[in-house]
C-alpha cells in the first residue's frame, strides 16, 4: 500500500491497482469543474412548508386566481431522484423569485398574485423571520441561476448508497440540498452513473454509517471526464437514451447499464484486472 496525494488533496491510502485506476482517470479526463457547465444547488426557500405545496393546494390557488399558475412550478426532492429516473411526487414550488438584476428581471410583486398572497399570509410570521428571503418576506432569496432550472439538467440527491444521477427534462425545479448540472449532457451522465465514475467520486469523501455517501458539488465537480468530440459522445448518449426510455417503461436495464460500464472502461483504457476490481468493489458497496 502507498500514499497517493497531491499538494492540495486529502491523503489516500491506495493499493497498487487503485493507484493505477486513479492515474488513468486523471490522465484521460478533465475535472467537471473545468468543463463549460455549471453545478448548482437546488432552491432554498427558508420555509418549505409555505413555498412547497401539493397538487390539491396548487389547483385551489389556480382556481381562485388563474394568474397564480404563472409562478407555480413542479419540484423534485432528493428522494424523488433515482439512477436514470425520477418520480414526480405532485409537489410544486411557489416561485416568488427575487428577480435577476443582470437580466433586468424584476422581483415578483406578490400583490400581482392575490390568491398566493392570501395563502402565504398564513405563514407570514415564519416568512418574515427566516434568513433565506428576498426583498420582502414573500420573495425567495436571490438566485442568479433561476432560469437554468428551465432546461434539461443532470440531477441527483445529496445522500445515496451509490450513484443516483438522472436527467430532468422541462421546467422541474430541484429542492436543496439536491444539486444539478446545467446543461444536462447525457455523455457526462453516463460517466457519473458508471461504476468507474462512482468509484472515483467516492474516493474524495467519507462514507457514512450504512454505506451512505454525500454527493456534494465539491466532490462531484472533481471527477475527470474525457473531453471527446461530439461525434464520439453519440454512442454514450444513445445508450443513455435507451436506458432512460426503458426506465420510464419500467423495464429491466441491468444489461444496458453493464454495457455502458464497459464503454466507460474502454474510454479510460482500463485493463481486465482493473475492470474486475471495480466490478467487485461495486458489489461490496451495495451489500
Amino acid at each position: 500500500m502507498k500514499d497517493s496525494f497531491g499538494k492540495d488533496e486529502s491523503w489516500l491510502i491506495l493499493s497498487k491497482i487503485e493507484q493505477s485506476i486513479k492515474k488513468k482517470v486523471e490522465d484521460k479526463g478533465v475535472p467537471l469543474k473545468n468543463w463549460n457547465i455549471q453545478i448548482y444547488r437546488g432552491i432554498l426557500t427558508g420555509y418549505n412548508k409555505a413555498f412547497i405545496i401539493n397538487e390539491k393546494q396548487k389547483n385551489k390557488l389556480i382556481e381562485e386566481d388563474p394568474k397564480s399558475a404563472e409562478i407555480i412550478r413542479p419540484i423534485l426532492r432528493g428522494r424523488d431522484i433515482k439512477r436514470y429516473e425520477y418520480t414526480f411526487s405532485g409537489l410544486w414550488l411557489i416561485n416568488v423569485h427575487n428577480g435577476i438584476k443582470a437580466q433586468n428581471l424584476p422581483p415578483i410583486n406578490i400583490e400581482d398574485y392575490p390568491a398566493i398572497k392570501d395563502y402565504l399570509d398564513n405563514y407570514y410570521p415564519q416568512l418574515a423571520k427566516r434568513a433565506d428571503k428576498g426583498d420582502t418576506p414573500y420573495n425567495l432569496r436571490n438566485c442568479v441561476y433561476m432560469n437554468d432550472f428551465l432546461q434539461p439538467k443532470i440531477v441527483w440527491g445529496n445522500l445515496c448508497l451509490s450513484a443516483q444521477f438522472t436527467i430532468a427534462e422541462g421546467d422541474y425545479y430541484i429542492n436543496a440540498p439536491s444539486t444539478f448540472i446545467a446543461p444536462g449532457n447525457k455523455y457526462i451522465l453516463a460517466v457519473l452513473n458508471s461504476k468507474l465514475g462512482d468509484w472515483y467520486i467516492r474516493q474524495l469523501g467519507v462514507t457514512r454509517n450504512g454505506g451512505y455517501f454525500e454527493y456534494t458539488p465539491m466532490v462531484v465537480q472533481q471527477l475527470p471526464v474525457p473531453q471527446i468530440p461530439e461525434e464520439k459522445q453519440k454512442p454514450f448518449k444513445s445508450m443513455v437514451d435507451i436506458v432512460l426510455k426503458n426506465k420510464r417503461e419500467q423495464l429491466n436495464t441491468l444489461e444496458l447499464e453493464q454495457r455502458i460500464d464497459q464503454m466507460i472502461y474502454n474510454l479510460y483504457s482500463l485493463s481486465n484486472e482493473e475492470r474486475i476490481f471495480l466490478e467487485k468493489e461495486s458489489k461490496i458497496n451495495l451489500e
